[in-house]
């Protein structure tokens, strides 16, 4: 089995819709894909409608957190998605990406970028508006070459000189909600250094002692000396280990797959979730 437990739509920053998504999951040789998008759940209905045979979906998202003032993602998976206290959570977060972003399009116009609400809230379309749509207007521009060359200390890394916060969660109340609406939990990308500060080693033990139920091992963003130092540290914690693309379709550079999980790993998730159930494939629309 090929399992790829992290992927994004337009629902968020993905630029596949989420039925092109599930069905480029499937023609890349894929048996599992997580559509997990940022603070919402907004994909779900498409893709399952549009869910190819032989391609199951993991119902997911990537929340939000930050701790002792270092941004961090958490990817939670098959939880209830209607749950209240976690709906709401998800909101307040994904309410809080317009001013930001409003914020951060300030903070360039200062720096002499002429970028636009308008021209950023264009490449968002429907999706939460985030960091990559204005990394994506940075290269409309011409002024950075790629979305990741827009991802540093220059323009929109964490502390950037075009950085503005935003609300996120404690990743300690986000491992409770998930797990109160029936999921589990993965940090993703902990060793992702080029994207800003990254969480101690230390904090990584305390939420595993609160409840994390894993880390993402193997992704494109962690060198073979992370991916290796992390798998340790996911062996002395109890952690369950996954590997995943981290797909935003023609966003990044990143393909479907590139990196996957363990199919025992796997089955050990959906063994944990009680608050939804992977979805077979029957062939879509």
């Amino acid at each position: 089995m090929r399992i790829d437990l992290h992927a994004h739509s337009t629902a968020s920053d993905g630029t596949d819709t989420p039925g092109e998504l599930v069905r480029n999951a499937r023609a890349g040789g894929l048996d599992v894909v997580a559509l997990t998008d940022h603070d919402t759940t907004r994909g779900y209905a498409e893709a399952i409608a549009a869910l190819p045979e032989g391609l199951t979906l993991v119902t997911g998202a990537e929340l939000s957190c930050r701790i002792d003032g270092v941004s961090m993602h958490m990817l939670a998976y098959l939880f209830d998605a209607e749950e209240p206290a976690l709906l709401a959570e998800r909101e307040l977060v994904r309410d809080d990406r317009v001013p930001r972003a409003k914020g951060m399009i300030t903070r360039l116009n200062g720096l002499g970028v002429p970028v636009t609400w308008e021209q950023v809230a264009r490449i968002a379309g429907d999706g939460s508006v985030g960091r990559p749509h204005i990394a994506t207007a940075l290269v409309e521009l011409g002024v950075v070459g790629s979305v990741d060359e827009a991802f540093s200390e220059n323009w929109l890394a964490d502390g950037g000189r075009a950085y503005v916060e935003k609300h996120e969660t404690d990743p300690f109340e986000a491992i409770r909600l998930v797990k109160a609406a029936g999921g589990v939990t993965v940090f993703a990308h902990p060793g992702a250094s080029k994207r800003g500060r990254t969480v101690p080693e230390a904090s990584i033990a305390e939420l595993a002692a609160a409840g994390l139920d894993g880390i993402e091992v193997d992704h494109m963003d962690h060198d073979a000396d992370t991916r290796a130092r992390l798998r340790g540290l996911a062996k002395e914690l109890g952690l369950l280990v996954t590997g995943s693309s981290d797909y935003h379709g023609s966003r990044k550079t990143c393909v479907l797959g590139e990196f996957t999980t363990d199919p025992e790993v796997y089955g050990e998730i959906t063994r944990r979730a009680t608050g939804a159930f992977p979805v077979p494939g029957t062939g879509g629309a």
